[in-house]
């Protein structure tokens, strides 16, 4: 009996103490930075097949014009004149049906796009059929195909990097890439 009366005496003094002392803060987390190059998607759809171009969007950050050709920050990437048109991960590209890009014929199936810009005024999109690999690899005896694309000159400094799908009607479309002070687009369509 007095077992259990010191041990509910017990109890009951570290109940006592436990309401009594002070609450101490939780520890605060970090505030969470955002990414320098967020993820982003864009999907479309040309004449009933979706698509999807999957990547990370990186900014100017004031690197306007000091961006692309020899000498400029992507030409330090080792697989220059090959970029991975985006940051970290390589873009991702899916289309649910066979797609013809420029003339290149793209069947149903799941694609890396990167872009050969040797000439950083005329640039080609690259349909690679390695997928998952990080944004520096790059295979060429992995190429799907090659697709010359049409440049053109934004109105103003493009701050992130923008995929488009645009959608024309008629089972055809485009798709641009534009960033800094870059667009570059190619053709999409039914085949």
């Amino acid at each position: 009996m007095i077992q259990r009366l010191s041990r509910l005496c017990l109890c009951a003094t570290l109940a006592l103490t436990a309401n009594t002392l002070p609450a101490q803060p939780l520890p605060q987390a970090a505030p969470m930075k955002a990414p320098l190059s967020p993820p982003a998607v864009e999907k479309g759809n040309i004449g009933g097949i979706a698509l999807s171009i999957t990547y990370s969007s990186p900014r100017v950050k004031g690197r306007a014009g000091q961006l692309f050709g020899p000498g400029g920050r992507i030409s330090k990437d080792p697989h220059y004149p090959v970029w991975r048109a985006g940051a970290n991960s390589a873009t991702a590209f899916h289309t649910d049906g066979d797609l013809k890009i420029g003339t290149l014929l793209v069947p149903k199936g799941d694609y890396t796009l990167f872009v050969d810009i040797s000439d950083a005024n005329n640039w080609t999109l690259i349909v690679s059929k390695d997928t998952g690999e990080w944004g520096l690899s790059y295979d060429s005896t992995k190429d799907l195909g090659r697709v010359p694309m049409k440049m053109s000159v934004p109105s103003s400094t493009v701050e992130d990097l923008t995929y488009s799908i645009m959608n024309s009607g008629g089972g055809k479309g485009t798709l641009t890439l534009t960033w800094e002070n870059h667009s570059a687009s190619v053709p999409l369509s039914k085949p």
